[in-house]
């Protein structure tokens, strides 16, 4: 039996890179969708025929033919509302940041366990086409040690044009509404006055600290750390003796620049990610005795693979790429970059 999917929210995110990914999918149903926003709901109800809206998530928790969720709300609701969803037994999907702490993180990946669920996390970049292929070159070079071994990594986010190519949403005037439950924005010890610029770490630059340890090892440390109030600056990762020196610059002017760059010791792999909502896939450059070998990709997008990727996972209750469990390493790593911010 096909999946039944529940969007729990409606705005341009939501509709643009998941209702219209998870509708094109054959293999699953979008049932129902919720909004806070009445008219911004049955909106996209109309363009996307889907059959069911709901002013609230718990509204839609109770629609016994979603059997799955995909959480794309307010980030500091995302907690709670994926928490409702675990505990009624919903599989999840949901966009990043999945948390503000580890301990919010921990307590939903236990829950997820606890129900044997499905429970990803919207790190899209690691479904790309690209960084699969590059997944491939990295490990057959370190099997061969053709390029010999890894020295270094550095990567770098400098946003800008997100690359959105159409319009596949509606939108309407409502006010985006308060009263809804959120969890705190940071730990304890954090001061207000540092929250929004953790909150646009982790809602931005968390995704070049995820691929990184994709691609380098899932558990690295933070050997140097020098943030800005606004969330940009530079931070050094070390994995296992690599360090790999991250640059996070905010609101660049022009095109979206990010990825990473692996550095051997007669060689060099080189990711080089697209704008986040363009269609098209990372290419990867393969540097070896003076010579460039590009492996460009096609159109296909990664958010669209995500969304298959969750339905797959589903029917065979596989572990996903960016999994819950896996995903609070980044939650982790960002409250030591912040702590060490807080201590001067």
């Amino acid at each position: 039996m096909k999946p039944g999917i529940g969007i729990i929210g409606t705005g341009m995110v939501g509709q643009m890179c998941h209702l219209a990914n998870f509708a094109a999918n054959s293999a699953c149903r979008v049932v129902a969708i919720a909004d806070l926003r009445p008219d911004l709901a049955a909106a996209a109800a109309q363009r996307f025929g889907i059959p069911q809206v709901y002013g609230t998530h718990r509204e839609l928790l109770a629609d016994g033919a979603v059997s799955a969720v995909v959480v794309v709300t307010k980030r500091r609701a995302t907690g709670p509302i994926v928490l409702d969803a675990l505990n009624s037994g919903r599989h999840v999907l949901s966009e990043k940041p999945m948390a503000y702490t580890t301990a919010q993180a921990t307590l939903l990946v236990e829950v997820a366990r606890q129900q044997n669920l499905v429970y990803s996390i919207g790190y899209m970049k690691r479904h790309d086409a690209g960084v699969a292929r590059a997944l491939q070159v990295l490990t057959r070079l370190r099997e061969d040690q053709s390029l010999g071994r890894i020295v270094r990594a550095k990567g770098w986010c400098f946003g800008g044009d997100t690359g959105r190519s159409h319009d596949n949403f509606v939108m309407t005037g409502e006010a985006r509404p308060d009263g809804i439950e959120l969890w705190q924005d940071g730990p304890d010890w954090m001061p207000r006055a540092m929250r929004p610029g953790y909150d646009n770490f982790l809602n931005v630059f968390s995704h070049i600290i995820n691929l990184a340890r994709y691609l380098l090892g899932s558990s690295p440390t933070v050997a140097e750390s020098a943030i800005e109030a606004s969330g940009a600056g530079r931070i050094t990762l070390d994995f296992d003796g690599i360090a790999c020196t991250l640059d996070l610059v905010n609101g660049s002017e022009g095109s979206w620049r990010e990825g990473l760059t692996i550095d051997f010791e007669r060689g060099a792999v080189t990711l080089e990610l697209p704008p986040p909502f363009a269609e098209q896939e990372a290419q990867v450059i393969v540097d070896h005795d003076g010579r460039s070998t590009r492996f460009a990709g096609d159109k296909s997008w990664a958010f669209r693979r995500q969304a298959d990727a969750f339905v797959s996972d589903i029917a065979a209750r596989a572990v996903p790429l960016a999994a819950g469990a896996d995903s609070i390493t980044d939650i982790a790593l960002a409250e030591t970059v912040w702590k060490q911010r807080s201590s001067g």
